[in-house]
């Protein structure tokens, strides 16, 4: 029997194909199936019937954990923003005492805040950030005196150390979150439980268009 899919003759798109995370939560539901499975195990005596009550009761319990985990994980992410944040104000102050800053970099910079962020401005200021760094750099390139400034180079380091601490935080989460889209279709107790406790799934980190767009660009 042939492959299914043959990866040797095609077909092939020759242009590429983008991808995109669809932002979308899909509620997780069950049917009559399910409750006439649930009738089923009592029917068949008392011992089938409590075991799957106790199987939905840890079913619900790893849920409950499971939710912590991601939720510990999205902290991670904003841990390593709130870091590039204080990198980025400390920068943009070296740089400012040196040359003449533009303004509107240090305006940007001054409305970063520190603390938690909820998912939906996460990836937004993650995008702002990566802005105002893009825009100090220049003013760095352009003063070789400034490159050789202990203090800016050392940010400089540290911003780049950040960057892939966030890459692997963001993978993390996604791991996370790819666990528990799996776990709340896995039938029959934990979807069951899910459905009865009203859960869905969960987005994963999405890039911005504007990231996109700069990382088909070209560096060098």
């Amino acid at each position: 029997m042939a492959n299914e899919l043959d990866e040797m003759t095609g077909p092939v798109n020759g242009a590429g194909r983008d991808i995109n995370v669809i932002e979308r939560q899909i509620p997780v539901r069950v049917g009559f199936g399910s409750t006439l499975f649930e009738i089923l195990l009592w029917l068949l005596g008392i011992l089938p019937g409590v075991i799957f009550l106790f199987m939905k009761v840890g079913a619900k319990n790893y849920f409950q954990q499971l939710q912590q985990k991601i939720q510990a994980d999205a902290s991670t992410i904003d841990n390593y923003l709130e870091q590039r944040v204080m990198i980025l104000k400390n920068l943009a102050k070296l740089v400012e005492k040196a040359v003449d800053l533009d303004k509107d970099v240090m305006k940007a910079v001054a409305a970063f805040r520190g603390g938690r962020l909820p998912e939906s401005e996460r990836n937004s200021v993650a995008t702002q950030i990566d802005g105002c760094f893009g825009r100090l750099f220049p003013q760095v390139e352009a003063y070789p005196d400034l490159k050789a400034h202990a203090a800016i180079a050392e940010a400089i380091q540290q911003n780049s150390y950040l960057q892939k601490e966030i890459t692997a935080a963001r993978q993390l989460y996604n791991d996370s979150v790819m666990q528990w889209n799996t776990d709340v279709f896995a039938w029959p107790t934990k979807q069951i439980v899910a459905a009865r406790s009203g859960y869905t799934t969960r987005i994963p980190f999405t890039a911005s268009a504007e990231i996109k767009a700069q990382a088909r660009g070209t560096f060098f």
